[in-house]
């Protein structure tokens, strides 16, 4: 390990301790996968050992690891009873709720080799995801609501390094990948956290902007797409910063983040929406996809490789079959504007326009965090076992905003902002 790559990680881990979890004095930190729905990779080792040693340094009471490793999985699905995949290790899930419900700190890195599960039985794949997902469900509720600080990361793995740079050896794509990584983090600027504090200001002016516009629909036209999304009353923009629900922390969810975001109704969506990248789920790759909709609900999808998967996702429950987030990223954005398809959602959605199919964010309306799921839906909200983001952006998108009185306005054009702040 180099001295500037030390360096650097250990910015990084600074920057995901003060910016993205803004830790306080005496809370515990959790460091795992998925929402501690699985643990952290063990190629992430380095910069879980950063983030403590950052975290105990900001006056943490406790930091909490666990581990995971993907081989387990596949030798689980190549050898294990496939009576047995229902399953789980429920007390990770209660580990969730425990700290969630005590607003403690959670960090997430997200590091899958997107081929993981390639040539795996889609039908056994999808069945342990949807157990993970329903065993999930009370933490992700608590998540929905902001009801504690998190943040996401996604640290370079061999498998993910190797499909992201395929003509590398392992070695060299693992530095390269490492490389790209810490500069769409913005560590190479002198003063890292400076940097983000004035990236997610800025960011909140786009914000800021549509919320008082407060548009009652979005258009949306380019290559395979013309789609219409309905938006509810009392809808809510977000983006790099949020606050917690119980104890006014601000928190930034995603590192990187170019997006913001907000939600659709779960019932007012209607025409088609083509994808303009794969989409990695859960280690299995979707590719050239559309979606179809009519009066908010799924009518139809194709997929050129890994409909199965797709079906595998709409078809998991009926709130799969409408959509949850509305995200509006301009294609000048450093990521997309680093020219690579990271197969990755974390680093795809911040280069692209996106919606996600299934649950949607309460935090997005007005009072949504006070609501009860039934509330909640009746104001138009999406609840749903699953939440999966997929890309639609490129340079040939055009969004309109038409307000409640009928007059449209562009909000991007040719995939640029179209308004200034």
């Amino acid at each position: 390990m180099s001295s500037d790559f030390d360096s650097k990680l250990s910015k990084y881990a600074d920057l995901i301790v003060h910016v993205g979890l803004n830790l306080q004095k005496g809370q515990r930190l959790a460091i795992g996968g998925k929402n501690l729905s699985r643990g952290a990779p063990l190629s992430s080792a380095p910069l879980v050992r950063k983030v403590a040693e950052s975290a105990y340094k900001a006056g943490a009471k406790y930091v909490n690891v666990l581990w995971d490793d993907d081989q387990i999985h596949l030798i689980r699905l190549a050898h294990g009873d496939k009576e047995t995949f229902d399953e789980y290790p429920t007390w990770r899930t209660g580990s969730l709720i425990e700290y969630a419900k005590n607003a403690d700190a959670i960090f997430t890195i997200f590091a899958e080799n997107p081929d993981l599960y390639a040539g795996q039985d889609p039908a056994s794949v999808t069945q342990l995801q949807d157990v993970m997902e329903r065993n999930l469900q009370p933490g992700t509720n608590l998540l929905m609501k902001n009801a504690y600080p998190w943040t996401l990361v996604s640290t370079p793995s061999p498998g993910w390094a190797k499909k992201v740079f395929p003509d590398l050896s392992e070695e060299d794509a693992m530095a390269k990948l490492w490389d790209v990584v810490f500069t769409l983090c913005r560590l190479d600027n002198d003063d890292p956290v400076a940097a983000w504090k004035e990236h997610v200001a800025n960011l909140k002016k786009r914000s800021d902007y549509l919320n008082e516009k407060a548009y009652d629909m979005l258009k949306y036209s380019g290559p395979g797409t013309d789609l219409t999304l309905g938006m509810p009353e009392n809808h809510k923009w977000g983006s790099g910063q949020s606050l917690t629900s119980t104890t006014d922390i601000r928190f930034t969810a995603n590192i990187p983040t170019e997006e913001v975001f907000s939600m659709p109704h779960k019932d007012r969506a209607e025409g088609t929406v083509k994808a303009t990248m794969p989409l990695n789920y859960g280690g299995s790759l979707v590719e050239d996809f559309e979606v179809t909709f009519k009066d908010g609900r799924v009518s139809s999808y194709k997929a050129a490789k890994g409909e199965e998967t797709l079906k595998g996702i709409i078809e998991r429950d009926e709130g799969a079959h409408h959509l949850g987030e509305v995200a509006l990223v301009p294609n000048s954005s450093p990521i997309s504007q680093s020219g690579l398809l990271f197969y990755n959602t974390l680093y795809d959605e911040n280069a692209s326009c996106h919606i996600a199919i299934g649950r949607a964010y309460q935090m997005t309306m007005h009072g949504g965090d006070k609501m009860t799921t039934e509330e909640f839906e009746a104001a138009g909200g999406n609840n749903s076992l699953m939440h999966v983001d997929f890309m639609i952006g490129s340079d040939k998108l055009d969004i309109d905003g038409v307000t409640k009185d009928g007059k449209t306005e562009a909000i991007l054009h040719q995939g640029e902002w179209a308004f200034e702040v």
